[in-house]
């Protein structure tokens, strides 16, 4: 069931494990900015990168890679030096990493797919997902030609919300919007998240956490409780576990930019 919203301020927060993905590093249309922002802000025991991180796509056409991509990952080896559990479940734009599964990279683990116990006992499958797509495992001739269009749209929305911010509205997703108004892009959702839950329930566990599909979810499926953690070139979104087992889908990217720090919040959609 859907809980309710809350707002929360954005001095550093402290979760027992954070879930992110499909970061895209290496594409126009990384939020690398804000996730930097998210990153200080929030610390955690353990860290999981579900996927997408790096996208080997778009770089094997062209380089793109800013200072403040190389910041981001620099951010995630400062948190393994203090101490921080960081799990990385390659997806399929980084799916060159999946020859390094059960290798260590400045202590980050790379494994194919792993399993989280929250504080409340509840097993969680990790795992990014794309698996389940059958453009991407069939026909990825048509996943790479739709990650072109997509990449355009993304350009689109990022100059539409550069406008907004200007005229001091909030974030707005472009892409996300579209997405959810064509009926077939509904119905695969749907069916994505149908598959999965089926999967994690063949595992023998209480729940999934993926990405693949940029799109934030948390709702039960069968028994299964799904969680999608989103994005960051869409909705800027985390998923997060609280020291009581707790869980919650963050967005940080709906303020206006015109507001000064104490004023920004963080959205929270409070679910589990």
């Amino acid at each position: 069931m859907k809980g309710r919203e809350m707002m929360l301020d954005t001095a550093t927060a402290k979760y027992r494990a954070i879930w992110i993905s499909d970061i895209h590093l290496g594409t126009k249309g990384c939020q690398a900015g804000k996730l930097l922002d998210f990153l200080k802000k929030n610390e955690s025991d353990y860290l999981y990168l579900v996927g997408d991180i790096i996208d080997g796509w778009r770089l094997k056409k062209s380089w793109y890679w800013p200072q403040e991509h190389n910041d981001v990952v620099q951010k995630i080896l400062r948190k393994v030096r203090k101490g921080c559990k960081v799990t990385y479940v390659p997806g399929n734009h980084d799916e060159f990493a999946r020859e390094y599964v059960d290798h260590h990279f400045g202590g980050v683990e790379v494994v194919d797919k792993a399993i989280h116990e929250t504080a409340a006992g509840r097993r969680l499958l990790i795992l990014h997902g794309d698996e389940f797509d059958v453009v991407v495992r069939y026909a990825k001739w048509l996943a790479l030609l739709g990650d072109g269009a997509y990449t355009v749209l993304l350009v689109l929305n990022n100059w539409l919300n550069r406008i907004r911010e200007k005229l001091g509205y909030p974030y707005w997703s472009l892409s996300s919007y579209l997405k959810l108004k064509v009926k077939n892009a509904v119905q695969f959702i749907a069916e994505y998240e149908t598959a999965i839950a089926k999967a994690a329930a063949h595992e023998g566990v209480d729940g999934v956490v993926c990405g693949h599909i940029h799109h934030a979810e948390m709702r039960e499926i069968d028994g299964i409780l799904y969680c999608n953690d989103g994005d960051w070139v869409e909705s800027c979104s985390a998923l997060v576990e609280h020291y009581d087992g707790r869980l919650e889908l963050v967005y940080w990217a709906h303020q206006p930019a015109t507001q000064s720090d104490s004023q920004k919040k963080a959205e929270i959609a409070c679910v589990y």
